[in-house]
């Protein structure tokens, strides 16, 4: 009889994102991208819950992981809007910024929990995972880039746009 490894209910799911935004500031237009940390969770009420990591002060909910996804990427353009209403410039808009993507929190240490458990054990994803796709985090450092267009000699190509996305995050790569 071939013995298997025993499979683990994961409460956290460590799940890596890309986000993208264009804000017109005053005097200046900007282009953040986020390669960010959230952990996903399905709470006790049913409804899954995106929680942030890097960034750390959001926390979505909806009735699906698509949903959750979905209001957490609102929410955190919604952030970048707030910011860019209170800055004067864009050297204080990019601090800001800055500083609200690396705000540490609690959550950090239980992302590198959830990871590991995903490393080190055979985990069973929910079915509301089954069709995402799967991603090293360390392929994908979390970082964020804050870009000033305005005034930018290099021209605009195709290529500088990145894809919104959400993915679980996986064993290392081979």
């Amino acid at each position: 009889m071939l013995m298997t490894e025993p499979t683990v209910d994961l409460k956290d799911h460590p799940i890596l994102i890309t986000l993208q935004d264009v804000i017109s500031g005053n005097g200046f237009l900007v282009r953040i991208t986020v390669s960010g940390r959230t952990l996903m969770r399905q709470e006790e009420d049913g409804k899954w819950w995106m929680y942030g990591v890097r960034p750390a002060a959001i926390a979505e909910a909806g009735g699906t992981v698509d949903e959750a996804f979905l209001r957490f990427r609102q929410a955190h353009t919604q952030v970048l809007l707030d910011i860019v209403q209170e800055s004067k410039d864009f050297d204080e808009f990019r601090t800001e910024v800055e500083r609200f993507f690396n705000e540490s929190d609690v959550d950090e240490q239980a992302w590198e929990e959830a990871l590991k458990a995903v490393r080190d054990q055979r985990i069973a994803p929910p079915e509301a995972f089954a069709k995402l796709p799967r991603q090293s985090p360390d392929s994908r450092p979390a970082r964020i880039e804050v870009e000033r267009l305005d005034g930018k000699v290099k021209p605009f190509t195709a290529s500088d746009n990145v894809s919104i996305t959400y993915s679980i995050a996986d064993k290392q790569a081979a």
